[in-house]
């Protein structure tokens, strides 16, 4: 069993910490990190039984609870059994804790895709969200982090991968 998780204390109310969580493949997505990643698209807005993804991935909406929570459950990559999701709690004075879970199981080639691609790339990305959710907020980080070595290997890997499947090198 993965269990995988990220937390940033945001020193906002609940409230202003859920509509970022609400705000997510929307128009106004204020929490993924679209500039630096592949953007999360649903096929409709977010609630329960939309379906999209990010990249690879996709998935599920199984359960939102506008303002609190929400929980994607896995349909792609092959192997990849569980879900991701949001939840933002009360933390310590008046802010709250913003949260990324991930909790599944691997099969098959997902054994190895996981720790050795899926695995770098997702912290790269959920950290980058956290760092999106405090600018948003005006609380965070002026500037993007920069990603370790084997993450850039890794999205430079994916581009070139894709590069050849589209016939041949991008003109840019």
């Amino acid at each position: 069993m993965i269990r995988n998780v990220h937390e940033r204390h945001l020193p906002v109310p609940v409230a202003a910490g859920g509509a970022l969580i609400d705000s997510l493949a929307g128009p106004d997505d204020r929490l993924w990190p679209r500039r630096r990643w592949p953007a999360m698209r649903l096929d409709r807005p977010l609630g329960v039984g939309a379906t999209g993804g990010h990249g690879p991935v996709r998935y599920t909406v199984q359960d939102h609870r506008p303002g609190e929570h929400v929980r994607f459950r896995f349909r792609a990559p092959t192997g990849f059994r569980g879900y991701h999701e949001f939840e933002v709690l009360p933390g310590t004075g008046d802010g709250c804790l913003l949260r990324h879970q991930l909790v599944m199981t691997v099969h098959g080639s997902a054994r190895l895709s996981w720790p050795l691609f899926f695995r770098p790339l997702h912290d790269a990305l959920v950290e980058d969200s956290l760092d999106t959710a405090e600018a948003s907020l005006g609380v965070g980080p002026a500037a993007p982090r920069r990603w370790p070595a084997r993450v850039r290997l890794l999205r430079w890997l994916a581009r070139a991968v894709r590069r050849g499947r589209r016939g041949g090198a991008s003109p840019h």
